[in-house]
């Protein structure tokens, strides 16, 4: 290898034309530019490589100072004991590790470095859990530099810190911004409404988490007579609960703000209570509409949402409740359609009536027969009450 012509600033010793040598060994003739001076014609110089520029010490002196990795002496992570959630930068972030080697794992790859001048590095680890909150990561490195290859092992202890996130405090200290009430008009939720509100609360909760919101948590759920209560932890997880209830089962919502307190910024918080109403009549419910002009008998509700929709059940034909009276009519309720009992077909008399056994008298009863009357059927589901005796559809029909 031929001297470059410069010496070592260190040790005084010359320093090998790495330019010229690399330039041969991959068969490129060294690159040259040509300037003209005013007396002597032409001086041809070369361009330096840019591998090489800036690297002015030899072989020996930079190999004497060369430090492949950059480790720190020690990692420290924070994490949380309740939920499992690491503090990264200026936040926590639910990771979902039951233990913490693969965290310890990437919290120290993320604080090593290797030297810049270094090519083809590959590098393994081995966790050495040496107690509940300590990890020794031993790591083996490998590369190339100047040409030759170069290793390195370096051990990181991991700390493990086990704190409260802000989101398990707030858990913990019954923090909440938002209530929302389930009631219904005239009556009480069913369990099916309670229910139903429950895991659509828990949904939404869990669809927030997912995209990555730890403000999103329920923080008490409690059933009272009246109904049932939430407390959550936004006002836009309250607002979601009302308007989902609202949806499926109708009714309307009402929402009161009260000041709690003030932010940093002076700005004034409040919590905002969501009281959901259901309608007084669900689906299922038969009903007598108090309408001294309505003559065409009672009426099996069939959704409440909006307007109240339903079936006339002397007549099959479909009933829907005027704008003004929305989704609760002046109506009185007579019964359930899961209440219902089955009785003997004894006759069709023709295609408005149809002859059955009264369930509690046994004696045979002529009643209006609806148009989703089947006439091969053998027994009906009737209801029998202040209205007198009517045959209803089978739970399964729509």
């Amino acid at each position: 290898m031929a001297d470059s012509r410069a010496f070592c600033p260190r040790c005084g010793d010359p320093i090998p034309d790495r330019s010229r040598s690399d330039a041969t060994e991959t068969g490129d003739a060294t690159e040259t530019t040509e300037t003209t001076n005013e007396g002597d014609g032409t001086e041809t110089s070369e361009i330096p490589d840019p591998r090489t520029e800036g690297s002015d010490l030899c072989r020996a002196c930079y190999f004497e100072d060369f430090e492949f990795v950059d480790a720190p002496q020690q990692v420290d992570v924070r994490v949380c004991a309740r939920c499992g959630a690491v503090h990264r930068g200026q936040r926590w972030v639910d990771v979902g590790a039951d233990d913490y080697t693969d965290v310890a794992i990437e919290e120290v790859s993320e604080a090593l470095g290797v030297h810049v001048d270094a090519e083809d590095v590959a590098w393994q680890v081995e966790p050495e859990q040496v107690d509940e909150n300590t990890i020794r990561m031993h790591c083996y490195f490998t590369g190339v530099v100047r040409g030759e290859p170069v290793e390195e092992q370096v051990t990181v202890p991991v700390r493990i810190a086990r704190q409260t996130c802000t989101r398990c405090g707030r858990i913990a200290g019954d923090y909440y911004a938002s209530i929302v009430q389930i009631r219904a008009e005239d009556r009480t939720p069913v369990a099916e409404e309670t229910e139903r509100a429950k895991e659509i609360a828990n949904n939404i909760v869990a669809e927030m988490e997912a995209t990555g919101d730890r403000n999103a948590f329920i923080t008490k759920m409690s059933e009272t007579p009246d109904g049932l209560n939430m407390r959550v932890s936004t006002n836009k997880i309250g607002k979601k609960i009302s308007n989902k209830m609202v949806e499926e089962f109708g009714g309307a919502i009402n929402d009161a703000e009260t000041l709690v307190t003030e932010d940093s910024d002076g700005n004034e918080v409040y919590r905002v209570t969501f009281a959901v109403r259901l309608p007084p009549y669900r689906p299922g419910d038969i009903i007598e509409l108090a309408d001294e002009d309505d003559d065409d008998g009672p009426v099996l509700v069939r959704s409440a949402r909006g307007n109240l929709k339903g079936t006339r059940v002397t007549t099959g034909e479909h009933y829907e409740a005027d704008y003004e009276e929305g989704n609760s009519p002046d109506a009185r309720k007579l019964g359930e359609l899961e209440a219902a009992e089955e009785t003997t077909v004894v006759t069709v008399e023709d295609e408005n009536a149809v002859q059955v056994l009264d369930p509690e008298t046994y004696q045979a009863k002529t009643v209006s027969r609806p148009d989703y009357f089947d006439p091969d059927a053998e027994t009906v589901p009737v209801l029998k009450s202040r209205a007198g005796l009517h045959v209803l559809p089978a739970e399964s029909d729509d």
